[in-house]
């Protein structure tokens, strides 16, 4: 029997572990889930919503339990209390926009003919949930796509092996069908071969850029829906009228937080000529500050990367970048932490181009690069010098100014004045090879349910 084994990165030791579903057993757990889809779906919309935020108050009173759980199994501190805020207010703006993006859009009603197009939902909806935020991200999915009347199954990560499991026993236990909502603990081969076999009718993705291939492969010929969150290299931009400490403080929080393991997190910052060495000057304070250390501390600000093998990832980039010319500002011994493993030193970078890996691809880790740049074009010319695309940061007090530039940079979402921040209003989602589709808002609610119209002509 295969183990799914969760590493914990606060001591490198086996924190739980479950037996992966042989495919078999897998495929009745579906069987169940589908023959409970169509009474789900005929349950008035508000039940069903009423269910979801059920759930997400339920799993709000697990607190004391999810909050040190999410630190032993991938490193993120006590202290910032797990991920409830995001979590709360993702579900309760799906809930408040649910009725009118799901109503149906009439064309005509008269006495001769109805006509409209309803929203009517996919059936099972599969989420294949990752782990550096593994309540924010899962729950985009989650509770949209049972408020539309799918059925959900949810396969976590295996580093957040106690995710999926726990967020369906809330859901449960608050009044949620047991064949509604269910977890399954896969293995990479069986998660493939249940997709390929057309178990499901939308896939949601949220992982590597090598992970949503292989998922793109496996559901090739099945014509399912697809939403892929992949790879992501976000820039900050920060302009000549910049306000300079606001810029620092939410770019370098950007850059570090949740040890730089975020999907928008800041990797890249670009800076003024004439705010540079201040810029530069600031964020090296700014990042002194850290304490790293266990995340089961109150005290510690930085906890462990998630797996060794991902903090080994970025001290690659690091040293490729050193050897290449590119001088770090933060001296790793400040950090006496850092063991060569899943414990990293966080690091700035200056004096580097977009020659090293560091500045193209994606780190997800705590270092970011910052480069001076001349004027606006050259600025846009190195944010669209990547293959990913989903969100850029733009500094300044100019809304007209960031708009243009706004345009011209290929990328998902634009902030002014902000980084590191979903707002469920609007749609999350990217370009290139950060992936496809979109989450939240209204096109999340399309994207989870499919158009069907109606052509009724009336007796004459």
């Amino acid at each position: 029997m295969t183990m799914i084994q969760c590493i914990s990165p606060v001591n490198g030791e086996v924190y739980a572990e479950r037996p992966a579903m042989a495919i078999d057993a897998a495929r009745a757990e579906i069987a169940r889930a589908r023959k409970a889809q169509k009474a789900w779906a005929r349950r008035p919309l508000e039940e069903r919503v009423q269910l979801v935020l059920k759930g997400v108050a339920r799993l709000n009173e697990m607190a004391v339990e999810v909050v040190p759980e999410i630190a032993w199994q991938m490193g993120r501190p006590v202290r910032y209390g797990g991920e409830f805020r995001g979590f709360n207010e993702r579900s309760n703006y799906v809930a408040s926009i649910a009725a009118d993006s799901l109503k149906p859009y009439v064309v005509e009603e008269s006495a001769s003919f109805e006509r409209r197009i309803e929203r009517e939902p996919h059936g099972i909806v599969f989420v294949i949930a990752p782990w550096n935020y593994p309540y924010m991200t899962a729950i985009n999915t989650i509770a949209p796509a049972l408020m539309a009347g799918n059925v959900v199954v949810i396969k976590h990560a295996s580093q957040t092996l106690l995710v999926g499991e726990r967020m369906v026993r809330a859901f449960v236990e608050a009044g949620m069908p047991d064949d509604v909502f269910i977890n399954l603990f896969l293995d990479h081969d069986t998660t493939s071969a249940l997709i390929a076999e057309n178990n499901f009718n939308f896939i949601n993705f949220t992982g590597s850029v090598a992970g949503g291939r292989a998922i793109e492969r496996a559901a090739a010929g099945t014509f399912n829906g697809l939403g892929l969150e992949l790879g992501g290299k976000d820039p900050g931009y920060v302009m000549e009228d910049a306000n300079l400490d606001a810029a620092v403080d939410t770019l370098m929080d950007g850059a570090f937080f949740n040890s730089g393991q975020c999907c928008c997190g800041i990797e890249r910052v670009y800076v003024h000529e004439s705010l540079f060495d201040a810029f530069v000057e600031k964020s090296v304070a700014f990042v002194k500050a850290y304490k790293l250390g266990n995340p089961l501390e109150q005290d510690t600000t930085l906890g462990p990367m998630a797996n060794k093998r991902f903090a080994a990832t970025v001290r690659a980039q690091v040293s490729e970048a050193l050897a290449k010319g590119a001088k770090g500002l933060i001296d790793p011994s400040l950090f006496p932490a850092d063991d060569g493993g899943a414990y990293l030193a966080p690091q700035i970078l200056v004096n580097v181009d977009h020659s090293m890996t560091v500045m193209r691809e994606e780190s997800f880790g705590p270092v970011v690069g910052i480069m001076k740049v001349k004027s606006d074009a050259e600025a846009l010319e190195l944010m669209n010098d990547s293959p990913y695309g989903l969100t850029a940061s733009l500094w300044t007090s100019d809304p007209e100014r960031a708009a243009r530039i706004g345009r011209e940079i290929e990328t998902g979402t634009i902030f002014m004045n902000r980084a590191d921040y979903l707002d469920p209003a609007l749609c999350w989602t990217g370009c290139k090879e950060t992936g496809k589709g979109g989450s939240l808002s209204v096109l999340g609610f399309q994207n989870l349910t499919r158009p069907k119209s109606y052509h009724l002509k009336k007796a004459l």
